[in-house]
This record gives structure tokens, sequence and C-alpha cells, in this order.
């Protein structure tokens, strides 16, 4: 079975917890400018979203690398990066369509989340439960249900 982060803005606090435990799991140091997850703050910071790599289906950051660094793990599905391999090309940055593949200047390697070989740091360290590990075959549709019965479908007046 494989499993997903799922990740609930409304229970973020924006302590960044997730960011200081994947920056020690991956660098070594508590240092949230070296996480692979990203606390991004709207609204003037009165909303908080966890935001990393979805591990997506059609990974386009996998297919665009021309050294073939990035690898799906068969056991995690993470798309996961062979520093071996790498060759700091930035390609997959640029087919990222949402952002999460960084290129690490220090190491002239891109760096993603690679879910902790299974065992998500970020999830173990989110006292709210805002990230957790979950079966991939949830889908999600329950609360997506939820969200648009309160989204106004109206069409705006004059349109």
């Amino acid at each position: 079975m494989q499993k997903s982060l799922l990740i609930d803005p409304d229970k973020c606090t924006s302590c960044l917890q997730c960011e200081m435990a994947c920056s020690f799991e991956h660098e070594g140091s508590f240092n949230p400018a070296r996480s692979r997850i990203k606390i991004f703050e709207f609204e003037h910071g009165k909303r908080s979203v966890p935001y990393t790599c979805t591990q997506c289906a059609e990974a386009w950051c996998l297919h665009a690398c021309p050294v073939e660094a990035l690898v799906r793990n068969p056991d995690t599905g993470a798309v996961e990066v062979r520093d071996e391999v790498c060759v700091g090309c930035k390609v997959c940055t640029i087919a990222c369509p949402f952002g999460t593949v960084n290129y690490n200047p220090d190491t002239g390697k891109v760096v993603k989340c690679d879910l902790c070989g299974g065992d998500p740091e970020c999830a173990k360290a989110c006292p709210t439960d805002a990230i957790v590990y979950v079966d991939s075959a949830w889908t999600g549709f329950d609360r997506m249900k939820q969200w648009a019965r309160q989204t106004d479908t109206r069409p705006m007046a004059g349109a």
C-alpha cells in the first residue's frame, strides 16, 4: 500500500515544526530555508498552508531530466533525486508546475521531498495533524464535496 502526505491547511498554525524536522532530517541542521516543505502564509499571516511535492502520478520533473537522475521509489512512490547522477542542470525545476523541485547552490544538485523513505518527518513533527501520512487510495472526495457546498457558484452580477 502506497501512502501520501495529506495536508489540511485549516489545522496549520504556522509553527514551522515541519520545516525544522525536514531540514534536520535532510541537512543535519534546523534551518527552514533548507526544508523541502514550506509554509506559505496568505492574507498577512491569517492563513497558513504547508506545501511540498505531491509526488505526481505523471511526474513532469522525472520525464524532463536529461540524465535520468530522478527515479520513482517503488516502495514509497516518491520521486527521488539520485545525487550521484544529477548534474544540476535545473531542467526538472522548470518542468515542475508547482515549484517544489529546488536547486541547492551549495551542492550543485536539486532537492525535493522524498517522503523520508516512507516515514516523513514533517508529518511526525506536526503537532496539529495538519500534515498526515495516509493511504494513497484515499481520494479526499468527501472533503471536495464539502468544499464545493461552501463555495459560491452563482454567476457574478452583470456577467
